[in-house]
């Protein structure tokens, strides 16, 4: 009797009216690209990915090429050959200086050196050399020397 009891109670409770309370299902994209909410916002995120990653390219290639350039520069043969030169032009510039200033009576002179002309002429009653550049592009540079001791 007591299960009867049990039962009767159990579905006494079932058919009791209830109100049932449910709202509409909807289906919402997380996505802007389908929602469209936020979609700027997506859409600019995306193209700044993009540029940020053109630009690291470009920047990545840029420095392998300065890097090859540099390793190319100090290798041992160039820096020999840059030292060379070095020295060639020293001692090219010497001798240069040594018949502006000297006292071999030379009042001018011209040389040249890669495409450019260099002419300098001596004036005793100044006391002055001046020098006249002219490089190969054109462009001139002027220089006004005393002549006489200097002292350090």
């Amino acid at each position: 009797m007591k299960t009867l009891i049990k039962y009767s109670v159990f579905f006494g409770l079932l058919l009791l009216p209830t109100s049932l309370l449910s709202s509409e299902l909807t289906q919402e994209f997380k996505n802007p690209s389908f929602s469209g909410n936020g979609y700027s916002n997506h859409v600019l995120s995306i193209q700044q990915l993009e540029h940020q990653r053109k630009q690291k390219i470009k920047e990545d290639k840029e420095a392998a090429e300065r890097q090859a350039k540099r390793d190319e520069e100090n290798k041992t043969i160039n820096r020999f050959i840059a030292n060379v030169e070095s020295r060639i032009y020293a001692n090219l510039s010497k001798q240069l200086v040594d018949n502006m200033f000297g006292d071999t009576g030379q009042t001018s002179g011209t040389a040249e050196i890669e495409g450019a002309t260099i002419v300098w002429n001596k004036d005793v009653d100044l006391g002055t050399i001046a020098i006249t550049i002219t490089a190969e592009d054109g462009s001139i540079t002027t220089l006004t020397v005393p002549i006489g001791d200097f002292g350090f």
